[in-house]
């Protein structure tokens, strides 16, 4: 994946180097900023990668863990009320809302792979990732969220979105080769 800077990715050194850094312990490093520059990085290709995956298939038929079925049941017996279209960060990080995510995302530990890891979320469905659209989750809320607004129907509205601009693009496309087929065509029978 090619950087912002347009630098060229590190080399796998550089990335063993990280990815052992980014095993240690979290209470090893204190507030590292280049530790914290490397979990935000992997936290943005991860985004960057989950929207385009949204955006290419139609994101009912996605399937993001093994554990897919077991997690939506889950997250909607103990948060069947919560809208998942347009979420409130208060609903996610307020205190009493910790204290209802916490059991939630606990029963996973074990279960699903870096159940607990920092991810982007974003808080309107039907919008990217920009700053005023996303908040830090770990990575079985983003799952939850993320696998209930798939199976009822929420991330359609982004592959809805983006194949409308494809096709447009496609028959924008479609009528300059014909108008250019126009142009050589009058061109040939004025020669």
């Amino acid at each position: 994946m090619e950087t912002a800077s347009g630098a060229e990715a590190p080399v796998s050194g550089e990335l063993m180097s990280v990815a052992h850094a980014l095993s240690l312990p979290a209470d090893a490093y204190g507030n590292d900023p280049d530790v914290e520059m490397a979990w935000a990085m992997r936290a943005m290709q991860h985004a960057e990668v989950y929207y385009k995956l949204i955006s290419s298939v139609d994101p009912q038929f996605l399937k993001l863990t093994k554990m897919d079925d077991q997690i939506y049941l889950e997250f909607r017996k103990n948060f069947e009320q919560l809208r998942i279209d347009v979420l409130d960060p208060e609903e996610l990080k307020s205190v009493s809302a910790k204290e209802k995510w916490r059991p939630f995302c606990l029963k996973f530990d074990g279960v699903v792979e870096d159940f607990n890891y920092g991810t982007l979320l974003r808080l309107d469905c039907s919008q990217g990732y920009t700053e005023e659209n996303t908040i830090f989750a770990p990575r079985i809320q983003f799952l939850a969220i993320e696998i209930a607004r798939n199976r009822e129907g929420y991330n359609k509205a982004v592959y809805i979105s983006v194949q409308d601009k494809e096709d447009k693009g496609a028959n924008r496309g479609e009528k300059e080769i014909e108008a250019n087929k126009e142009i050589n065509k009058r061109g040939e029978t004025s020669m």
